[in-house]
């Protein structure tokens, strides 16, 4: 198996109704998957692969949301072939997959090709080839310039750091030799996912880095950094103490099972989406018997990637129907989903589990289409053809899928001096010793499974054709490659793409195509930017029955014409010195192929890399897109697809780092979309910071949200009322670690020490501005500045805040971003209050130079003690607190450019 991730997100899953109890439960750590279902749920998300978990894990960190995920698969049981890297793609074509295949390939030879995608608690993550790196910052930018604020680069990479903690090589010498370098402002330190390096690397990864240095294209510094194009070592999701996968299942669902309210069931199969005043074709929600029971495909045997499977031609499908009819405009509709249908098999009655808040697809770029389309969603003539009321015209659904097809070479290494990975598999001493070695220390080829000596190179550094193959691409019309009859809209998107392919087909510092590097003999070439376009369908109303994938590869002669340049330049990497000494035989293709020859290759050895993606594109609704910018569905008010099949354009890379960041970036917006307002007494923002400011209860004497606030009633006793305060604060602290945000700036405008709080009770950054900070004014200035670390850099600790000087904290180890303000006596006790006027900087604490930070000019009076003060000055005092969280949220609103708003 190649080095690629299969599909992230595991298939469409189900769940049970709450009354309905399951026999067959996997208990771990003291709480079963598979117990009794509430009889609803505030959100339920489809499918529990990479996507479907990240975002099922961020969501239940809110305490008082009830979160469901729903699989179709069931949980693995932590066997080697799961966990060993040895077993890369093993388990390929077994128990945890769905067995899909394509539709014959008309265009390479006529035959169908399986389709991997893990059908398992994890999906893909649990089955993949685990490479991990993130593709390029145009890929990223490119994104963001189909009309997508925020999903840039810069907007996606402190969320690709969240989900991992990376850990360097362990030595430098190796570190050198194999050219492993790292930048520490891309990676993440304290993420899920364990990111690290095999304690075994082959030694002819050094040769292929020497010999594409020898051919002009350097070695990348650090394949995660966003500048991805050459030759690279990446990363894997190894564990680096054990070296064992680190999945989704291990790292977003097995810590956190004790949750209450992270709810997963197994075994069942989602069989459409719920929405209010749609009904459905009986196909779709009555038992059936007879056809497809558990919704696999006929795939069979282990696809390797560079194999020449079994499989006869078949003959072509039926020509393309048009896709034009009536439409329901998701321009001007609001429609609302319910919850989701389900049962474990094609017999079983269907169930209902209901959702008060969102229903969340990820299910994977094919069965997320699939739902989406079974549930009355897409292409009206298509849903028309299996009698699906339609609940909106959305053309782009199930178009525009794209993919990473490969073909394989076979050059086998002939020189015995050095160890190849098939003696794992021919020689059984030397493979016994092996595992004895991996059991005993965690060390030895069973850790080096997956390849990981990679290229991403750019066309015009690898072929003298280029000029000309972009000058092909930049001519063609939009739609000639396209399946015929499609929507316009779906034109009008891929035209836009289409521009953008041309112009990075020729840029020299762009992947046009990957070389995966397996160590043995093969130099597997793969398409990382594909101009064909494929599509994936119902074939009827029977959600059981799989779709119609239809990739298309190569439909697009770029695609074909970049292919053929790739395995040219095979040659010229096997002739050089370095790989000479390899002494490899070149069987496929063979050293003499010419063209028609090398094209017949292709037309055999064509598979896939396991990563379908862009079938509900987030793009403009008029380029055929089917989500919005905040992966809402079209037309919907709480329909939500999280994975990738939101991608616009596939970006160069294995798919699966771009998965976790996506889903932790969605999990982050879907709070900020679900959450209370700038003027209620918590504001969360969809930045991942939570303001929690309160006045204490003289000067919000109405509220109840914090239940340790000040009693009203309490005496101006000095240690009474400091003990208050705290308790307030350490409330607040946790409805913060509730939110889940990613850092805080607690405003307490009463008399709390610092020193009495600690920075643990939230598991990230904490804040305090305390002691007395009656003034509102001063407040918000202290409250932008404790945010600027985390404005410039979301994993820095936030400063401490304190009107105390700093050698006075407890907590020393942030002194030298303490800030400190003047402060004065009070006549009414011993409380210190703070006069008029913007905090003293000491040491090195974070600027704040933001022309857009609101002026809140502190004319109102300050109180000592804000009890004995009267009830005019108190209200003044909270409508003047009020102006300031208000304007300090909504600069912080255009600072995130929250909703598409500046």
């Amino acid at each position: 198996m190649c080095c690629s991730v299969l599909r992230a997100t595991s298939a469409v899953a189900a769940l049970l109704a709450a009354s309905v109890h399951f026999t067959s439960a996997v208990r771990l750590h003291g709480r079963d998957i598979n117990e009794p279902l509430l009889d609803s749920y505030d959100y339920i998300v489809v499918g529990c692969g990479i996507s479907g978990l990240v975002v099922t894990n961020r969501l239940s960190e809110l305490a008082d949301r009830t979160v469901l995920c729903i699989e179709a698969g069931e949980a693995d049981n932590y066997e080697a072939i799961v966990q060993d890297p040895v077993y890369v793609g093993a388990d390929v074509g077994g128990i945890y997959d769905w067995d899909l295949a394509t539709v014959p390939q008309t265009q390479l030879d006529g035959a169908a090709r399986p389709m991997p995608q893990g059908k398992v608690l994890g999906g893909g993550s649990i089955l993949n080839a685990m490479c991990w790196n993130r593709g390029g910052m145009d890929d990223f930018n490119n994104w963001e310039a189909f009309s997508n604020p925020g999903w840039g680069w810069d907007g996606l990479l402190p969320y690709f750091k969240k989900s991992e903690t990376y850990t360097p090589v362990g030595s430098e010498e190796i570190a050198q030799e194999y050219s492993i370098n790292f930048n520490p402002s891309v990676h993440g330190t304290s993420g899920p996912v364990q990111v690290s390096y095999p304690r075994y690397l082959y030694p002819q990864s050094v040769n292929f880095f020497y010999a594409m240095n020898l051919l002009g294209l350097s070695t990348q510094f650090d394949p995660n950094d966003g500048t991805s194009a050459g030759p690279a070592f990446v990363p894997t999701d190894i564990d680096p103490n054990n070296q064992t996968r680190s999945d989704a299942r291990r790292t977003y669902f097995d810590p956190y099972v004790s949750r209450s309210n992270f709810h997963v069931i197994t075994g069942q199969h989602v069989t459409r989406v719920l929405v209010e005043g749609i009904d459905t074709n009986s196909a779709v929600s009555n038992p059936s018997a007879g056809g497809n029971n558990d919704g696999n495909g006929p795939a069979t045997g282990n696809n390797e990637g560079f194999g020449f499977g079994p499989e006869a031609s078949t003959p072509p499908l039926a020509g393309q129907k048009s896709r034009f009819a009536r439409r329901e405009d998701p321009s001007s509709s609001n429609l609302r989903v319910t919850g989701v249908e389900f049962a474990p098999n094609a017999t079983a009655q269907r169930r209902i589990v209901n959702a008060t808040r969102e229903v969340i697809i990820a299910a994977g770029a094919l069965h997320s289409a699939q739902l989406l389309q079974l549930s009355g969603f897409g292409p009206p003539s298509l849903l028309e053809e299996y009698q699906i009321p339609i609940a909106l015209d959305l053309p782009g659904v199930g178009n525009n899928l794209q993919d990473h097809c490969l073909v394989g070479t076979f050059y086998p290494y002939n020189n015995a001096s050095y160890p190849s990975p098939t003696e794992l598999t021919t020689n059984a001493t030397y493979n016994l010793e092996a595992e004895e070695e991996y059991n005993d220390d965690k060390t030895g080829p069973w850790t080096a499974g997956s390849p990981n000596a990679l290229a991403f190179n750019p066309l015009p550094l690898i072929s003298n054709n280029s000029a000309s193959i972009l000058s092909s691409a930049s001519s063609q019309d939009p739609s000639e490659y396209l399946v015929p009859d499609l929507d316009p809209t779906v034109i009008a998107g891929f035209a836009a793409q289409k521009a953008s392919l041309a112009t990075r087909l020729g840029d020299s510092r762009v992947a046009a195509y990957e070389i995966i590097n397996n160590n043995a003999g093969s130099l597997t070439v793969s398409v990382m930017h594909p101009f064909s376009r494929g599509t994936c369908y119902i074939q009827s109303a029977d959600p059981f029955q799989p779709p119609a994938i239809d990739p298309r590869w190569l439909t697009n002669p770029v695609d074909r014409q970049v292919l053929v340049e790739a395995l040219l330049f095979n040659r010229l990497i096997l002739a050089t010195p370095p790989m000479l000494e390899l002494q490899p035989a070149q069987f496929v293709p063979p050293a003499d192929a010419d063209e028609d020859a090398i094209n017949q290759v292709i037309n055999n050895g064509i598979r896939t890399e396991f990563h379908p993606s862009g079938t509900l594109a987030m793009l403009p609704l008029e380029q055929g897109g089917v989500v919005n910018p905040h992966l809402l569905v079209y037309g919907t008010q709480n329909l939500r697809v999280v994975d990738a099949s939101i991608f616009p354009m596939i970006p160069a890379a294995h798919l699966q780092a771009v998965v976790y960041g996506v889903a932790e970036k969605a999990a982050d917006i879907i709070k900020s979309d679900n959450l209370p307002t700038s003027s209620d007494p918590v504001s969360r923002l969809s930045s991942g910071v939570a303001l929690i400011a309160n006045a204490t209860q003289s000067a919000y004497p109405s509220t109840d949200v914090f239940t340790d606030s000040l009693d009203p009633t309490a005496t101006s006793n000095s240690s009474a009322t400091a003990g208050g305060s705290t308790n307030a604060a350490l409330s607040m602290a946790d409805v913060f670690s509730a939110t889940g945000a990613a850092s805080v700036a607690i405003i307490t405008l009463s008399t709390g020490h610092p020193s009495e709080l600690s920075t643990e009770t939230s598991p990230a950054s904490l804040a305090f501005a305390s002691n007395a900070f009656n003034d509102p004014g001063l407040a918000s200035s202290i409250a932008s500045a404790s945010l600027a670390a985390f404005i410039s850099d979301p994993s820095t600790q936030l400063p401490v805040l304190s009107s105390s000087p700093a050698e006075t904290m407890h907590d020393t180890s942030h002194e030298s971003n303490i800030l400190s303000t003047d402060i004065t006596e009070s006549s009414h006790s011993n409380e210190p209050s703070i006069t008029v006027g913007r905090p003293t900087r000491i040491r090195h604490s974070p600027s704040i130079t933001d022309p857009l930070l609101p002026t809140i000019v502190a004319s109102q009076p300050t109180f000592g003690d804000s009890r004995s003060a009267s009830f005019e000055d108190n209200e003044m005092h909270r409508q003047n607190m009020q102006a300031s969280i208000d304007a300090f949220v909504q600069w912080l609103m255009r600072f995130y450019h929250l909703g598409g708003k500046t």
